[in-house]
């Protein structure tokens, strides 16, 4: 019998020295625990809308359990069609241009697995989420980083990446409004970042997914920008602003050359996403509005609330203008990031993320999502103060 030598391996090299997600590996310390107010989740706390789930349930109902297109339902990506027209200012032909995926994460999978060669660089801001570096990694590119910074209220000083390129770079990653930090770009700083992007002749994979949760002002997507819709790739869905994670639904758009390309990917990988998901995810964006308004008005009121707080307690947070995260300093306490979460963990037994989790730019910082209710806040915010004080 032959057997397994033991220093053998069969994981493949890149995958085998990546490291496990910051968020996972700490909030596995704090799984289980009893008596925990959670900061941490980075979805809606809020039920997916009725009218939604019933459009599920209707489809099921009617049998509707089959394959769809690789590009995913014709009237689903119709509707996309017109949703980004009207809420992004861009055109694009739902018979050649979208892509129904399984989330934005796997529409930022394939996107990258079909324009990137190996050794390809990417260029990417950080802090950002924590699965963009691995995933550049595992499509055999090179990342990038571009920090961002409290001063700037953690937009993408477009500066930066003229100073931080390198020969190779050919796609840029951007993500507003940001998960971590909340923050947003201005109209006039994107075309700054779409200049760069002429001029180095570079790919924009553009992660809009909390678009609609933008505070103050109207979102720009910068592939509404001149020159930039066929140097983009918009990727959005609707798990954020929808409160539908579960139901996995994300949409990568893109000029028909990258579309098809993004599609084979998609096609030898995971084929189409689920159709009780697409029949849902068609009613959200058709009739959804009202929805989002009333959870985004909500998230605002909490926005106000911990920031507000958070700076009480001598911990500077900005004001965010997007997501549902806080992003505040805990330099003034003296402890790292790891540290300051793990013992407000163990002390008060309020879990938030430390900083570290998104990047290495992310350390003097810890993550507060304020997807939980006001009254959790509230609670969650004075133990934090008496932690603070306490230090």
């Amino acid at each position: 019998m032959n057997t397994i030598k033991e220093q053998t391996s069969f994981v493949a090299h890149h995958v085998r020295d990546m490291p496990r997600s910051g968020i996972r590996e700490f909030f596995e310390l704090v799984q289980g625990a009893d008596d925990v107010i959670s900061l941490g989740i980075g979805e809606p706390d809020f039920v997916t809308p009725w009218h939604i789930r019933e459009a599920a349930i209707y489809a099921l109902e009617k049998g509707k359990t089959g394959y769809t297109s690789n590009l995913g339902l014709l009237k689903l990506r119709k509707s996309v069609s017109k949703y980004m027209r009207k809420e992004f200012e861009v055109e694009y032909d739902p018979t050649k241009e979208i892509l129904i995926a399984v989330g934005v994460s796997e529409a930022l999978d394939i996107a990258l697995r079909a324009t990137i060669n190996p050794g390809d660089k990417v260029m990417y801001h950080e802090p950002c989420y924590v699965s963009y570096h691995p995933t550049i990694l595992m499509t055999h590119g090179v990342g990038v980083k571009v920090p961002t910074s409290e001063e700037d209220k953690f937009a993408l000083n477009p500066k930066r990446l003229w100073e931080y390129w390198e020969p190779g770079v050919k796609v840029l990653v951007l993500n507003f409004p940001t998960n971590p930090t909340g923050g947003t770009m201005t109209r006039e700083q994107l075309l700054e970042i779409a200049r760069f992007a002429q001029e180095k002749d570079v790919l924009v994979l553009s992660d809009e997914i909390y678009a609609e949760l933008t505070f103050e002002g109207k979102h720009t997507s910068i592939a509404s920008l001149p020159g930039m819709r066929d140097r983009t790739i918009l990727l959005h869905g609707c798990s954020k602003a929808f409160a539908m994670t579960g139901f996995r639904i994300g949409f990568a758009c893109a000029n028909p050359e990258l579309t098809e390309a993004m599609m084979k990917v998609h096609q030898y990988s995971m084929l189409c996403a689920p159709i009780l998901s697409q029949e849902a995810a068609f009613e959200a964006l058709e009739n959804g509005a009202d929805s989002v308004a009333r959870m985004k008005e909500q998230y605002q009121r909490r926005r106000d609330l911990i920031v507000r707080k958070l700076n009480a307690s001598g911990l500077a947070c900005h004001l965010s203008n997007g997501t549902f995260y806080a992003f505040p300093s805990i330099k003034s306490t003296g402890l790292d990031s790891k540290s300051f979460s793990l013992r407000l963990f163990e002390e008060q037994r309020v879990a938030a993320v430390p900083g570290t989790a998104f990047g290495e730019s992310g350390e003097g910082f810890i993550r507060c999502s304020y997807s939980t209710s006001y009254e959790n806040l509230l609670q969650a915010t004075d133990l934090i103060d008496k932690f603070v004080q306490s230090l």
